[in-house]
C-alpha cells in the first residue's frame, strides 16, 4: 500500500566507475526536504540510451501499480538518453497515469508547476524536429548507397514477406 506524497527516486550512471551515491544522498536529502516518503530507489548502472534498463523498466511496472505519487530523478539525461521523443513519451505515460516528476538539476522540467506545458511544448517540437533529421539523414544514406551503385530495400520482386513465404513454399510443395 502506498503511502500519500510517495516518490520514487531514480539513478542512473553509465559505467561502474561513476558513483551512484552522489545522487541518491542529494535526491534523499531533497525528497525530505519536499516532505516526500521515498518509497524505492531505482538503481542503474547502463548507458541512457538503452531503452531496456533493469531499474527504469521496473520503475514503470510499478507505476502502472501505482506504487508511488512522484519520480524525482537526477536530471533529465540520467533518466534517459533515448532521444527526445522517447523521453517525451515516457514522460506522458507517467503524466496519463497520475504520476508526477521532477528533475533535481532543471527545476524547470517537471510535471507541475506554471511552466508545465510550455516545457512539454518545447520538448513535443524537439521530438518532431529530431524524428525530421533521422527521416533526412536516412534518405541522405540512401542516396548515397544508391550512387555507389548498391541496391537499397527490398530483394527485386518481391512485395512482401508473405510472397516471400508463399513462394518458398510452393517450390517446396511441387
Amino acid at each position: 500500500m502506498k503511502k500519500k506524497n510517495s516518490v520514487a527516486i531514480y539513478v542512473r550512471v553509465s559505467t561502474d566507475k561513476q558513483e551512484l551515491m552522489n545522487q541518491i544522498n542529494d535526491l534523499t536529502k531533497y525528497a525530505e526536504k519536499s516532505n516526500y516518503i521515498v518509497s524505492k530507489i531505482y538503481k542503474d548502472v547502463i548507458t541512457g540510451k538503452s531503452n531496456s534498463r533493469p531499474s527504469f523498466n521496473e520503475l514503470f511496472e510499478d507505476a502502472h501499480k501505482k506504487l508511488f505519487d512522484m519520480i524525482i530523478f537526477w536530471d533529465l539525461s540520467r533518466f534517459s538518453r533515448s532521444g527526445t521523443l522517447y523521453t517525451l513519451q515516457k514522460l506522458k505515460e507517467l503524466e496519463n497515469l497520475d504520476i508526477g516528476w521532477e528533475s533535481y538539476q532543471e527545476p524547470y522540467f517537471r510535471s507541475a508547476g506554471q511552466f508545465k506545458d510550455v516545457v512539454i511544448s518545447i520538448m513535443a517540437t524537439i521530438a518532431k524536429i529530431e524524428r525530421e533529421k533521422i527521416s533526412e539523414r536516412t534518405k541522405a544514406g540512401m542516396r548515397v548507397k544508391k550512387l555507389q551503385g548498391k541496391h537499397i530495400g527490398r530483394p527485386s520482386g518481391v512485395k512482401d514477406k508473405k510472397q516471400r513465404v508463399r513462394t518458398c513454399w510452393k517450390k517446396r510443395a511441387r
